[in-house]
């Protein structure tokens, strides 16, 4: 499936025809953290992408960045203080002491969220890329930013959930609501993407649209009839998938979804997870995609010529990930059609064999479960849903809070590079909104069958000020 550049877009803020401003950014260790032997989740995968990236040439088309590491003040910007403290403490020398915290903070050693060496020096890097990706579209250095070590879904405020500790996504998006009016996240992971849900159920400042398998599979959440709640009703758009859905199908399905939710939403900001789990081949995955038909999505949505984040997520074959991912930078640069199919020799050149191409074909022996009527009745009850909502909901804004991360500048130096980091208020900003406590819990379809995590979300504090942003705007 290839972009139809003759789709009217109805909606597109500031929509470029130019080639956009693209920001990369790797940590150079990224890929040495291990979760274990037998572990479906090998953070190698970046590497290898990074490899192929730097095979292909797309570095030199974009600017370059090593992020820094989230601290224990912005990780708490919405991770519970405790939580945080746990997570820096707590090693593969150490765990047993922690005795029933690690069930509390559903940790182990043999499930999906083991202990393992450089945990939360891993978490950091990934959360701080992605709040580094916020603050240049915050500050107009890029049009699009690219993290593929982001895109940790699954997290909780208290809780680590489906290979994820941290939920960088959710602080990359808050580090945005400075700015940005309203933010739309959008996940195309095969798994729901449950944790930016359950984060921004109550508000309307952030629309949530995920794409993903529903069902017998984990986490079993995310039916189209879970809407969000109180002020975010009708904000959180479910479509709930079933396996072997094919490129054709799923591309036709998300460029009506997405067009009609920019519609109605008018984001300021979007934040695309690209989980390649949901390409043929998957390890988890049952879906029927192919690195050019995930790669679409990708294209269609920076089409729209809002300011972009791209993030990683799920896949768990890491060869088919890497393809993916570097597929999916040369899309953002819009250099996808000058790259050959036939992969560079790079680090991990042997991993690609045995016919070495970069694009993969669908699996002929997949059936596509998903009917035309099926995905109709879908599409519809959406758009009812969608129907109920108020035009690009107004925000009442205040100040402009500090970022969380500030590189520091010598006084002497040259003006224009001091102003890189001093924006001024355009409408941004946080509401004052006074303190509330709202229990929620996310509807898990099953249940019976994931019994072991605890999907309960935690009081939400919401202070007068900007410390436990926007989890309900107004």
């Amino acid at each position: 499936m290839e972009f139809d550049p003759t789709v009217n877009h109805s909606y597109a803020v500031g929509r470029r025809d130019y080639s956009q401003k693209v920001a990369y950014f790797y940590d150079p260790d990224i890929g040495s953290y291990y979760y274990g032997p037998g572990h479906p989740m090998k953070p190698q995968r970046i590497r290898m992408a990074h490899s192929l990236i730097l095979s292909y040439g797309l570095y030199k088309h974009m600017d370059v960045f090593r992020p820094h590491d989230a601290g224990h003040v912005e990780l708490a910007q919405f991770h519970d203080s405790e939580y945080v403290n746990f997570l820096s403490e707590i090693t593969v020398d150490n765990f047993k002491m922690y005795g029933g915290r690690l069930n509390r903070f559903n940790l182990s050693q043999t499930d999906d969220c083991p202990v393992f060496d450089g945990l939360f020096e891993f978490q950091s890097s990934c959360a701080g890329a992605t709040i580094d990706s916020a603050m240049q579209l915050n500050h107009r250095n890029c049009d699009i930013a690219v993290n593929w070590s982001g895109g940790l879904h699954h997290a909780k405020r208290s809780e680590a959930a489906g290979f994820c500790y941290v939920n960088d996504i959710v602080l990359g998006i808050l580090e945005l609501l400075k700015y940005h009016a309203r933010v739309m996240y959008i996940d195309i992971d095969v798994h729901h993407g449950d944790g930016v849900e359950e984060a921004f159920y109550l508000s309307h400042r952030v629309m949530t649209v995920s794409f993903h398998k529903y069902g017998e599979f984990f986490p079993g959440t995310g039916d189209v009839v879970d809407v969000g709640a109180g002020a975010g009703r009708y904000y959180a758009v479910n479509v709930p998938l079933d396996d072997g859905i094919t490129d054709e199908m799923y591309v036709t399905l998300y460029k009506q979804i997405i067009q009609r939710c920019v519609d109605v939403y008018r984001p300021e900001a979007i934040v695309l997870q690209c989980g390649a789990d949901s390409i043929t081949g998957d390890r988890l995955g049952n879906f029927n995609m192919t690195t050019k038909g995930h790669g679409a999505c990708v294209q269609w949505t920076k089409s729209l010529g809002i300011p972009l984040i791209i993030l990683g997520g799920g896949g768990y074959t890491i060869r088919n990930v890497a393809r993916a991912w570097v597929y999916e930078t040369a899309v953002a640069l819009g250099k996808h059609e000058d790259i050959d199919n036939r992969v560079p020799v790079n680090e991990y050149y042997e991993y690609f064999g045995p016919h070495y191409n970069l694009h993969l074909e669908p699996d002929p022996t997949s059936g596509n479960k998903n009917s035309e009527a099926y995905v109709q009745q879908i599409k519809t009850k959406i758009f009812k849903h969608l129907a109920q909502l108020e035009h690009a909901p107004s925000v009442q804004f205040s100040r402009v809070p500090a970022d969380f991360f500030t590189p520091a500048v010598a006084p002497e130096e040259d003006e224009d590079e001091i102003d890189q980091y001093t924006v001024e208020w355009e409408g941004g900003g946080l509401a004052d909104i006074y303190e509330m406590m709202i229990p929620h819990r996310l509807r898990r379809a099953n249940v019976d069958d994931y019994d072991d995590r605890d999907q309960s979300m935690k009081h939400l504090e919401i202070a007068k000020g900007h410390t436990d942003l926007i989890v309900n705007g107004d």
